[in-house]
């Protein structure tokens, strides 16, 4: 039977706009928008085997809320569709494999460095949901959320297509690498769906799985996080294991490292946001000097910065690790000593660590050189 005319209008109506919808997003500065149906049921058996294993550490409100997370409706009744859109985070120049290298500076996960995107990604929501409010001109219910909710944002976005889950079970696009934040805008309004990416092009490389400092994959696609370095440093609230410690070398404030070293980010595009810049020069900045902050100028420079989620402890707890795995300089060694016993037992605990760790490398370095009797000598 053939549609009647009514229908047809309305079906022309909801594509013409979802059109328009896709434009005002890229007008808003997101650089990906699609539509999918609230329904990430087939992570079901993957999200229960994943927190079986206890891979989510210390982070159990994942283990709450298990079918809203796989049944999005049951999250916000009434939805129909779920717009997701993507906005890139990587700013111009940033320095990253230098900083990394460098092992007197603190390395600070690059979707930190500017504003916290939370606040900026759902103000921009909410505004794309008014706009599609006055122009559907009917009764619009839609909801924003950026990492605010149950929500298994990777998973709806392949199904809109807006990418693929890699190895590092990042969310990877051909034409943009992974640089991005993820946000969703729930509506009641049907909208017509994208078609989801069926296809996964990673192949054979498995290039972030070996870079990993810590070994946080087990296999292809399943995080670890209890030993993924962006939960020890931010997440996690507590000691860090000391077997970690060494591995973590210099970033303070999350990771980056199988971003870096991912292929298909040599396409990544920069962003376009301006409040996404680096702020208080954080993409360069020595341990020592940040180390030596106190709590007042950890707040006031980290203020609408998404560094607050460690807190001035966690933050003192990485710096002193950090310095830990760095130069054995009597500068570094003045700075810990001066700073134990200020803050807590925890930051102590990794202060004394660094410490130690320190004092061994001097003690190698300035062990003098075994030569054998019988051995020639060495050359000049």
């Amino acid at each position: 039977m053939m549609p009647c005319s009514a229908d047809k209008t309305v079906k022309n109506n909801l594509e013409a706009l979802a059109i328009e919808l896709k434009e005002q997003a890229r007008s808003l500065g997101f650089d990906a928008c699609a539509i999918t149906l609230p329904d990430a049921s087939s992570e079901s058996a993957r999200l229960k085997a994943w927190l079986k294993q206890g891979y989510q550490g210390e982070m159990k409100y994942l283990e709450n809320h298990f079918e809203k997370r796989i049944n999005p409706r049951q999250l916000v009744e009434g939805t129909e569709r779920i717009i997701m859109l993507r906005m890139n985070y990587l700013p111009e120049d940033t320095r990253l494999t230098d900083v990394l290298r460098d092992k007197r500076k603190a390395y600070i996960a690059r979707y930190t460095l500017g504003r916290d995107y939370h606040k900026l990604i759902r103000a921009r929501l909410k505004r794309l949901g008014d706009w599609l409010s006055e122009t559907a001109k009917e009764q619009v219910a839609y909801r924003p959320f950026v990492d605010s909710a149950p929500i298994l944002e990777r998973p709806l976005a392949k199904q809109a297509g807006l990418g693929w889950i890699g190895k590092h079970t990042l969310l990877l696009n051909r034409e943009a690498g992974s640089w991005f934040f993820l946000g969703s805008l729930f509506t009641n309004l049907p909208l017509p769906i994208d078609p989801p990416e069926v296809d996964e092009h990673c192949g054979r490389c498995t290039a972030c799985m070996d870079v990993c400092p810590t070994n946080a994959f087990p296999e292809p696609y399943v995080l670890d996080a209890r030993r993924c370095i962006s939960y020890l440093t931010i997440e996690s609230k507590g000691s860090i294991p000391e077997e970690l410690r060494g591995p973590i070398g210099n970033r303070v404030f999350g990771c980056d490292d199988c971003q870096l070293i991912c292929p298909w980010n040599r396409f990544a595009k920069r962003s376009r946001e301006e409040e996404f810049k680096p702020r208080h020069q954080l993409d360069n900045r020595d341990l020592i000097e940040l180390f030596c902050w106190s709590e007042v100028e950890f707040l006031k420079r980290t203020e609408g910065s998404a560094i607050r989620r460690t807190g001035y402890q966690g933050w003192m707890r990485n710096l002193a690790v950090a310095l830990g795995n760095g130069p054995s300089t009597s500068e570094a060694i003045s700075a810990l000593k001066q700073k134990r016993g200020e803050i807590s037992d925890l930051v102590d605990e990794h202060i004394d660590w660094a410490l130690e760790r320190l004092a061994r490398r001097n003690e190698r370095e300035t062990e003098p050189l075994f030569i054998h009797p019988g051995a020639k000598r060495l050359p000049h």
